[in-house]
């Protein structure tokens, strides 16, 4: 069995974007292979939560250069004042089983980024978590948060998400993020590179059983 490892903020706008064609590509190769999402929350590794204009700017640019319809219902009047509460309840899901976790994950983007909704509100988390016969989340964060960001801060992650296989990292495989000659954010769709993404797991899950690598 391999073991995908990815370090992931609720409010990246990559992340939402990204994370779904990744776990999509891995259970399409292997059913096998277990994705486990780990907390990182951008509001501790920037000092404070990220600002709902620069996501929402991001979120055009991610619109524009890859030709997709996400983010369509974000609101900014709606931005969660803390990640905290939602990453409490994807690790509670995840403390269930993986494809849980994916679950609880993506709900709780869609609620912030095509929903609306403010994912810091009781109430939201609160709805979210009873489709899965999960507790309310607490404020402060859960052990396995704390230990997801040490983690996190160990294997020097880079940002949202960050995937690892084995000793390789790959940060945001699905996407192509760069910057023009001004600045400016350029996306596009990186299918060279998740293909070498998705052969590298396949080589670790091969390995790992006996069978061939190639």
């Amino acid at each position: 069995m391999t073991v995908v490892e990815v370090f992931a903020d609720i409010t990246c706008p990559f992340t939402h974007v990204g994370l779904p064609r990744v776990a999509t590509r891995l259970a399409d190769a292997d059913s096998s292979i277990i994705l486990r999402v780990r907390a990182w929350p951008l509001e501790w590794v920037n000092g404070s939560p990220l600002e709902p204009g620069p996501v929402a700017d991001k979120a055009a640019v991610l619109r524009a250069g890859l030709g997709i319809e996400q983010f369509s219902g974000l609101d900014l009047n709606s931005w969660p004042s803390t990640t905290i509460p939602a990453l409490n309840l994807a690790a509670a899901a995840h403390d269930i089983g993986p494809e849980v976790g994916l679950v609880v994950g993506r709900e709780l983007r869609d609620a912030l980024f095509e929903g609306g909704r403010d994912i810091s509100d009781p109430d939201v988390l609160g709805d979210i978590a009873a489709r899965h016969g999960l507790p309310e989340p607490g404020t402060e964060p859960s052990q396995s948060v704390l230990d997801d960001y040490a983690e996190g801060k160990r294997r020097g992650v880079r940002g949202s998400p960050d995937f690892f296989v084995g000793d390789d990292e790959f940060f945001c495989p699905a996407l192509d993020l760069g910057h023009d000659r001004a600045g400016s954010l350029t996306a596009q769709f990186d299918v060279a590179g998740l293909d070498a993404f998705i052969s590298q797991v396949i080589a670790d899950s091969a390995t790992f059983s006996g069978g061939p690598t190639s």
